[in-house]
């Protein structure tokens, strides 16, 4: 089976490959200019991007849209993250939780499938962490370099692409893989 997977970050392709090709999926990325709504709710901007690209390939198609999000921040920026790290990024989240000793913060991460000519379906991931208080690491982009995921004591970014991807929750793409044997 394959799936024409919508990104260009190269990132989200070696996910995808490393949880969904062992289960027989295999991935195509494809590039194309999606709109990206502002909507309140990540499941609302990964849906309407995979329904676009689907209507547009006359493929099926699978989109992935992610977003951390901080309790302390009343859920802060979720939905936004690309917003936010474009405008006040890492350091400006680091200053909006100075002094801030409630440091949980989770990524979600959601996985919309269009099948050609249907609706979205949507399978969710989530990420559990905390923030921490300075930059480290050198490698990844973004909420990499403060989020300290579950099981470790240092960022995301203290870890190469190869051993990244592994702190990751993937149940999204195991219920994406059960959802698609079911359609063979």
């Amino acid at each position: 089976m394959k799936i024409n997977y919508i990104t260009t970050n190269k990132f989200k392709v070696l996910v995808a490959k490393e949880n969904l090709e062992p289960l027989g999926v295999k991935v195509v990325a494809k590039s194309i200019d999606c709109p990206e709504i502002q909507a309140d709710t990540i499941e609302e901007v990964a849906k309407f991007s995979s329904k676009y690209a689907s209507d547009f390939l006359g493929e099926d198609t699978l989109k992935n849209d992610s977003g951390i999000v901080i309790p302390a921040l009343n859920g802060f920026p979720s939905a936004y993250s690309k917003y936010v790290d474009q405008t006040i990024g890492v350091d400006g989240i680091l200053k909006l939780m100075d002094g801030v000793e409630e440091r949980e913060a989770y990524f979600l991460e959601v996985l919309a499938y269009t099948e050609y000519g249907k609706e979205p379906i949507t399978f969710v991931s989530k990420t559990e962490g905390k923030l921490s208080k300075i930059k480290s690491g050198e490698f990844g982009w973004s909420w990499d370099f403060i989020f300290i995921p579950n099981g470790t004591d240092k960022t995301m970014a203290n870890f190469p692409d190869e051993e990244r991807w592994k702190f990751w929750d993937s149940s999204a793409y195991i219920q994406l893989c059960e959802y698609l044997k079911t359609k063979e």
